[in-house]
């Protein structure tokens, strides 16, 4: 029989495969292990295959398109709805090869070799940061139980850090001195590795075209623009920019009923790191209205007036997204007129 739709539960070393034919009838649902998964679908006529879009997911599914199949990888929220009942490889398998087959799912776009490249900059610095911010909160209260205040912000740590580092010597025990300084050139081991990504990151940034136009938008940065460019590319996968906001998770949360519109808080539902680079990005951006309130933009000025700062610059994050995929899909730069 001949196989037109396959779904793929992806594992490290057991996958899992459920295949059926075009009037739906059951081929095999069967594990493959590791090394018999590309033997196995390059004897196969190309076929849709579907997948959860996780860790390995982009792998396989260039390595299967590579053979000639339409690969499709599904968010696993969209998938959970198809699982009849219980938990196994063999279940979760045929749970996928139903999702794929429904005309209104939605797919993630399949990312290249140098896109993942990109995003590992980001990824790798996002972990070295959340270190760095935990070693600082250690640093900053074992020495508040000796009666030393370091001052709230990252120079100032950084400057208490380094000064520890070059020799000088609280008025401690022994003990507590030989602590305070290792842990301080940890601190500036690690910070001195957050700088390395970040000009790496401004190196790519300079390097490609379309980060470049990304940067024209007010509030966008190097890190950002770099991120959004890893992980969507040219943004054609999405029809609008309201579809970029709300993937990203900055459209209000839709609890309407019986012709009634009721929006609630954004629903955080999409790329985490994207969304708070965004909004990192505005919060700057509304620091910088306040300073100098002749270079802001009108509607960024009257929103402050209205609203307070937090929840303007969630609004300038889900406009800027927008903004975003207008640059992108145009390929041209922001001009204040682009919506």
């Amino acid at each position: 029989m001949q196989v037109t739709t396959i779904g793929v539960d992806l594992a490290k070393n057991v996958f899992q495969v459920h295949g059926i034919t075009d009037d739906e009838n059951v081929v095999f649902n069967k594990p493959l292990c590791r090394a018999q998964v590309l033997p196995f679908f390059t004897k196969l006529e190309p076929c849709l295959i579907g997948m959860e879009s996780c860790s390995t997911a982009h792998h396989w599914a260039r390595e299967l398109t590579a053979l000639g199949h339409n690969v499709r990888l599904i968010p696993p929220i969209y998938v959970k709805p198809y699982v009849k009942r219980g938990k196994s490889d063999a279940i979760d398998a045929e749970a996928i090869c139903e999702a794929v087959t429904r005309p209104t799912m939605r797919f993630v776009a399949i990312k290249t070799v140098e896109q993942q490249s990109l995003l590992s900059l980001h990824r790798a610095r996002d972990l070295l940061v959340r270190q760095r911010t935990q070693l600082i909160n250690g640093l900053r209260g074992l020495v508040a139980e000796f009666g030393i205040y370091i001052p709230r912000g990252l120079a100032r740590v950084i400057g208490f850090a380094e000064d520890i580092a070059l020799g000088e010597v609280l008025d401690l025990p022994d003990i507590a001195n030989e602590v305070i300084r290792n842990l301080s050139e940890q601190l500036m081991a690690l910070h001195q590795r957050v700088r390395w990504y970040e000009e790496r990151l401004k190196q790519v940034a300079k390097e490609d075209a379309r980060v470049r136009l990304l940067r024209t938008i007010p509030g966008v940065g190097a890190v950002t623009a770099s991120a959004i460019i890893a992980s969507i590319g040219d943004g054609h996968q999405f029809r609008n920019g309201r579809e970029f906001a709300a993937w990203l998770g900055l459209t209000p949360t839709n609890k309407s009923s019986g012709g009634k519109e009721k929006l609630g808080r954004i629903t955080k539902m999409g790329d985490q790191y994207l969304r708070s680079l965004l909004v990192v990005g505005m919060t700057s951006l509304v620091r910088q209205t306040r300073s100098h309130p002749e270079r802001a933009s009108k509607w960024l000025t009257s929103l402050l007036e209205r609203k307070p700062a937090r929840l303007a610059t969630v609004a300038m994050a889900n406009k800027t997204a927008r903004i975003v995929w207008a640059v992108l899909t145009r390929n041209a730069p922001y001009n204040p007129h682009m919506a």
